[in-house]
């Protein structure tokens, strides 16, 4: 049997994860010798989106797979992936499944929101010509967020065929997070501005419809309460609020309600600082 796909897996110094993804990939119901494994190292933390595109430069066949080097493909991943391209699609999103013990922590639950994404590079299938005509990912996306919206988003833009097969799991397992997670995962935020600023249309209707107006709020109170304490009081409502909106359904250990709180505090001026830096990073009107 000749060469049919191409599985291309970024990492980032992190073996035991990739061993145990690279095990999951030699397991796969379609036969070895049908596709090629194509991983590639991150040792200068270029991103996912610079290690994919080195990925898919290399691979050798017309049609190729991706995804994480902390995930798990079921056994019929490729071949239903595989299925779907020969059947005509140009793009092919699989299923996410992110399986969680016990109530979860805040992190978790939005972690888990991954199984609701439209498009995601952990578990799709393109062709190659595709890829070449969009010429890949955007590689300005240094970090793992909305580069795979952006390439979403191009495929619509640019007319492709795009099919959902749910018989094409991967199961994306969620990695412990250090205390305080929430804070670091803000810089992120800097990278929607490219996303808006590149599909504003898109944006809109699929991520986020409107601004984080609440965000401006809390920090302007806060601000002015050095002034006027009444404007304190509002600014400590708001953040109650946000608080009980985020611990809905989530553990309530000391702990976590500890690093909730604290969390909730800083979180808004964090995600405004970050919008403010995207919008001049990239030069849009991006609030």
């Amino acid at each position: 049997m000749s060469l049919r796909l191409s599985v291309v897996v970024p990492t980032c110094g992190r073996p035991e994860l990739l061993s145990r993804c690279l095990e999951a990939l030699e397991r796969q119901s379609l036969p070895r010798q049908a596709y090629e494994i194509v991983v590639v190292e991150d040792r200068e933390r270029r991103g996912p989106a610079w290690a994919r595109n080195r990925g898919w430069q290399r691979a050798r066949t017309p049609l190729v797979a991706f995804t994480d080097d902390d995930c798990l493909p079921h056994p019929e991943w490729l071949a239903r992936g595989l299925e779907a391209l020969v059947a005509g699609a140009d793009a092919v999103c699989g299923r996410i499944e992110m399986p969680l013990a016990g109530v979860p922590t805040d992190y978790e639950r939005d972690a888990q929101g991954l199984e609701r994404a439209e498009f995601v590079t952990a578990n799709c299938f393109l062709r190659k010509t595709m890829l070449e005509h969009l010429r890949g990912f955007d590689e300005r996306f240094e970090l793992a967020w909305r580069e795979d919206s952006d390439l979403h988003f191009r495929l619509l833009e640019a007319g492709a065929r795009l099919v959902r097969e749910p018989r094409a799991v991967v199961v994306h397992p969620v990695r412990p997070a250090p205390w305080g997670v929430s804070l670091s995962q803000q810089r992120k935020v800097m990278f929607d501005a490219l996303l808006f600023k590149k599909h504003p249309r898109l944006y809109r209707e699929r991520i986020r419809a409107a601004p984080r107006w609440d965000y401006y709020l809390m920090v302007a109170s806060l601000i002015l309460g050095l002034v006027n304490p009444l404007f304190f009081l509002f600014w400590a409502g708001l953040t109650a609020r946000f608080f009980v909106h985020r611990m809905r359904g989530t553990a309530r250990t000391p702990g976590h309600l500890l690093e909730m709180l604290i969390t909730s505090i800083a979180i808004p001026p964090l995600a405004v600082f970050w919008r403010i830096a995207g919008a001049l990073r990239f030069k849009v009107a991006f609030v």
